[in-house]
């Protein structure tokens, strides 16, 4: 019973955030006659104020995210063509990825090694999965799957640490970038700043989610262990 309690509890902190994000950014992601522009169309005039040269913006249906390798804002459709509080906030938010970039902080840096390591460690424990069984029968040994299934939950630890690492970089991009640049550019209007805190905040929590589903697929893993 206990058990069962404490999985379904651990299910719904996994599945919240989640969810909570979700209807964050639908609440909000209805068009507005009076906001002048759409997210794209922030996103450029952003890059253009900052003189972010060389940082292009693109439609993606991949997710909004900053690439740092192509150096381009990538929104979603409804955010590139949207005239939304959602669109809005979201455009300025990853534009501050771009102005981290640009400016050289040392905590984009970190993440942004980490990040390509994990993009290796990421296939190489998929490989280690996947093999593991069948060169722990040719091992002839349980040792051997033990050591192969360690190697592969060491790789996929990698993966925890970046979205961990990456936490306090969104929360930095929402509310030490983004939200002064739409208040101080009156982008949006005064009484629609809380609405606009809280898509920000909703985008900075994207990778809490992220992060928690990353330990519970390690946690699947080192029960293979016990």
């Amino acid at each position: 019973m206990l058990i069962a309690l404490a999985a379904i509890l651990l299910l719904g902190a996994i599945l919240l955030p989640q969810v909570w994000v979700r209807h964050v950014f639908a609440r909000h992601a209805h068009e507005r006659a009076d906001i002048p522009g759409t997210g794209g169309e922030l996103a450029r005039h952003l890059i253009e104020r900052f003189k972010l040269d060389g940082v292009s913006v693109e439609q993606t249906e991949q997710g909004d995210h900053y690439d740092p390798a192509e150096k381009a804002v990538r929104l979603s459709s409804d955010n590139y063509a949207g005239r939304s509080l959602t669109a809005v906030a979201v455009a300025a938010h990853e534009v501050s990825h771009a102005l981290q970039d640009a400016y050289g902080e040392r905590s984009f840096r970190v993440w942004q090694q980490l990040a390509s390591l994990a993009r290796v460690t990421d296939r190489m424990a998929g490989v280690f999965f996947i093999a593991a069984p069948f060169l722990a029968i040719l091992a002839r040994t349980p040792l051997a799957l033990v050591a192969l299934i360690g190697a592969g939950i060491a790789l996929l630890s990698v993966r925890v640490i970046v979205t961990l690492v990456s936490l306090p970089l969104e929360f930095d991009a929402s509310f030490s970038k983004a939200l002064p640049i739409l208040r101080q550019g009156s982008y949006v209007a005064d009484n629609d700043m809380p609405a606009v805190r809280s898509i920000l905040r909703a985008a900075a929590f994207t990778y809490l989610a992220a992060s928690l589903m990353s330990l519970v697929n390690l946690a699947r893993w080192v029960r293979m262990l016990r």
